[in-house]
């Protein structure tokens, strides 16, 4: 296995590129264009599903039905319109799982038939001036908020006349920012920053015109947000999948900004121990800086593939973000970290060689680490 040269520009860039299109889960048709032509660039072949989910090729040298994929998700948090309100504004509910309290203030897109238009979250109580202590005070949630459009509404039938309906998507701006010191801070990191990361390892193959050992598929989801990303695209010759997403930084968590991190656990169960296994031994033998965490209120693409019927190896492998699923920070080291370890990874062969086939026998079915028997003497 070779490290691979990972262009930092280029990971940079894309990462700009694709937290600038909205993508919120159900409204992703634009970045899966993007993505497409990202990968036809690149001289990578890929077919994509009926609803926009991306499955691209790295060929390998074997021929045998023993294939892997990395995996990352395209769709992002968003909102979509519940009500126009008498007061002209929108009540809106989340798409995906998120609080309110960071939809506030988000500067956002309302893609109506008429055409996109611009707008604002704001609390129903936005302003000191006019509330008081009360703006303090009240309630978090997305009864509580709403959203301002910026045109001359002064009734609910100048809203009407906007072509705003119930059941327009809204798009919140990512506001992305890299600074000089490598930190880098937007809405929408989850996952756009793990597709950059799997764009810039497959631009490092084709670079580097390295021979892979087995087909790799880089799969693009569309839909890991509201829970069925990878329940299609996977397929059953996938023997192994690694899912590239995000590790929540926080007190009670092991995870940081500034390295890699494989879960080993999250809230739909352990990833598999022989795979995980494999990505630590590759880590420690190429000085990859990797930590082990366990994550309570998560869940990924790997869960989606396997509730699908998948019989597929799975692991997770993690940049650290801050502030996940709100104003979120990661750094570049991480997502470097990601891309050195997926690089290795995709180089190296087969977890099991049996595991080209769905049902054999226990020849060359592995073992884990048994009890340490004491033996008394009687």
């Amino acid at each position: 296995m070779t490290r691979l040269a990972i262009d930092s520009d280029y990971l940079r860039e894309m990462l700009m590129s694709l937290l600038n299109i909205s993508s919120p889960s159900g409204f992703t048709d634009q970045i899966v264009h993007f993505v497409g032509q990202a990968l036809q660039q690149l001289g990578i072949g890929y077919n994509v599903t009926r609803r926009g989910a991306i499955r691209a090729t790295l060929k390998g040298r074997s021929r045998r039905t023993l294939d892997r994929a990395v995996a990352a998700h395209l769709d992002t948090l968003g909102a979509m319109v519940r009500q126009l309100k008498p007061n002209g504004r929108l009540a809106v509910a989340p798409v995906g799982t998120w609080s309110s309290r960071f939809a506030e203030g988000g500067r956002v897109t309302v893609y109506a038939d008429g055409g996109p238009i611009r707008g604002t979250v704001l609390p129903l109580k936005a302003s000191g001036h006019a509330y008081g202590e009360a703006v303090d005070v009240q309630t978090v949630g997305w009864d509580h908020v709403e959203v301002r459009v910026d045109r001359e509404i002064r009734s609910l039938d100048d809203l009407v006349n906007t072509h705003i309906q119930v059941g327009d998507f809204v798009a919140f701006d990512a506001l992305p920012e890299i600074t000089a010191n490598g930190f880098v801070n937007a809405r929408h990191l989850d996952d756009k920053a793990g597709v950059a990361v799997l764009l810039a390892v497959a631009k490092a193959v084709m670079d580097a015109r390295v021979a892979l050992p087995m087909d790799c598929h880089l799969i693009f989801t569309i839909f890991e947000e509201v829970g069925s990303g990878a329940s299609a695209a996977v397929y059953g010759d996938v023997a192994e999948m690694v899912v590239i997403d995000h590790a929540p930084v926080a007190p009670n968590q092991n995870a940081t900004e500034y390295n890699a991190v494989v879960g080993m656990m999250d809230q739909t169960g352990p990833f598999d121990y022989h795979l995980n296994r494999k990505l630590f031994g590759i880590a420690k033998a190429q000085g990859i800086d990797l930590v082990k965490d366990v994550f309570r209120f998560y869940r990924s693409d790997s869960a989606s593939a396997i509730e699908a019927g998948n019989d597929t190896r799975t692991a997770l492998v993690c940049f650290g973000i801050d502030g996940s699923h709100g104003f979120e920070r990661s750094h570049m080291s991480s997502l470097t970290a990601v891309a050195d370890l997926i690089g290795l990874y995709i180089q190296s062969g087969p977890t099991f060689s049996r595991d080209k086939n769905g049902l054999s026998s226990l020849n060359g079915f592995p073992h884990q680490p048994e009890r340490h028997v004491i033996k008394i003497e009687t």
